[in-house]
């Protein structure tokens, strides 16, 4: 397997993770970078552009990473609260007046960080061409009644988490959140990474696709519980709702979902683009600008929910629009945050050892959390700092 990049001295494990990937663990096509202390360590990249072609994969392809997309997604109302634009403690009708139907009167703007809402499922199920409206699904969520009282239970909002955050961002600054996010974040810093793809830079995407593959020895287990098996089976249940909350999904391949932006699903990055974006948020890059304070990175980092997922069925542990490091998704040490995207794709940063990393790949698993390519990844950069 040719692998192309470089790796500095030390995170030569890396490089050999990499390649089992693609030798044993399904890989089609794939790259990781990772930064530490600002300057960047791992930039590794191979296989094919496409899951299902023979183009090679160049240093600079692009991929959707799915659920990762919401850890970029709540930067911006991170940041809006930095600033002091936004109060994450507010009610969320404080901002969008709408949003107060069915008792949502004393839902904040924290709850929808911390999938504490209460509104992961839609009655009515948006379609493929509603979904990629920036205004149907906001609407759709502000008719939305609870599935239990706000604050008092946590259930991950899976698609649903972008339109809330996606209109709080336009309520307040008069922008979606890629628009702000392109202006505020990703053009300055010169990063690869974008929600709502421009049509200049769609020609570097690949095009995904499933993939099956043998778990790693001494890895998560292969087989599921029972409980999350016929969660996933129950069309009834608040774990097929949540993943059915477009029905039916649209095409990740499709130009037209790949221009929209959905803040919860659908953001597309080069593996250091997302790896630079999260080491943006920890401490200066390449001595450039830093994104978060010390207050924001606590604030992201700081368990708001814990315990048993209402919608994963497993133990889960959010801060404020981060998923932390946990059984469900074992980043690089407690005090890491990121977030992972089904199937794969995963980003996250970690204070304490000044690590960032990212990871993208053309070839999507059945794993919603711990993909066992990143994981073997994420145990090769642990490996490289001892």
């Amino acid at each position: 397997m040719d692998v192309h990049g470089a790796v500095a001295e030390g995170f030569e494990p890396v490089r050999e993770a990499f390649v089992r990937n693609f030798e044993a663990l399904g890989d089609r096509g794939a790259a990781v970078a990772v930064y530490r202390d600002g300057r960047k360590v791992v930039d590794l990249w191979g296989g094919t552009k496409d899951v299902d072609g023979t183009e090679p994969w160049q240093q600079g392809t692009a991929q959707v990473v799915r659920s990762a997309t919401k850890g970029v997604a709540a930067a911006v109302l991170l940041l809006l609260q930095q600033r002091g634009e936004l109060d994450l403690d507010a009610p969320v009708g404080e901002y969008w007046p709408e949003f107060k139907a069915h008792g949502k009167e004393r839902l904040l703007v924290q709850h929808v960080l911390s999938h504490r809402a209460g509104l992961p499922v839609l009655d009515r199920p948006l379609t493929p061409s509603d979904a990629l409206d920036p205004h149907r699904g906001p609407e759709a969520v502000a008719a939305q009644a609870p599935a239990w009282e706000p604050g008092t239970d946590h259930g991950y909002h899976a698609l649903t988490y972008g339109w809330m955050l996606d209109e709080l961002v336009r309520r307040v600054t008069g922008r979606w959140a890629g628009e702000w996010l392109a202006a505020e974040v990703t053009g300055p810093l010169g990063l690869d990474l974008w929600l709502g793809l421009p049509e200049s830079e769609a020609g570097r995407v690949g095009r995904a696709g499933r993939v099956e593959g043998p778990e790693p020895v001494g890895g998560l287990r292969s087989r599921p519980k029972r409980s999350v098996t016929e969660a996933y089976e129950d069309p009834d249940s608040l774990t097929r709702r949540a993943f059915a909350a477009i029905s039916p999904f649209p095409d990740q391949n499709d130009p037209a979902y790949r221009a929209a932006a959905l803040p919860a699903t659908n953001g597309i990055a080069t593996a250091e683009g997302l790896a630079r974006f999260y080491a943006s948020l920890i401490g200066e890059v390449d001595g450039g600008t830093r994104l978060f304070t010390p207050e924001t990175v606590e604030l992201a980092r700081t368990e708001r929910s814990a315990g048993p997922d209402r919608v994963l069925v497993v133990g889960t542990r959010f801060g404020l629009g981060y998923m932390l490091h946990g059984a469900a998704s074992p980043l690089l040490s407690p005090t890491s945050f990121g977030h992972p995207g089904r199937g794969g794709a995963l980003g996250f940063a970690d204070p304490d050892s000044g690590i960032a990393f990212g990871y993208v790949t053309n070839g999507f698993r059945k794993s919603v959390t711990a993909d066992p390519r990143a994981q073997a990844l994420v145990r090769a950069v642990r490996v490289s700092l001892t």
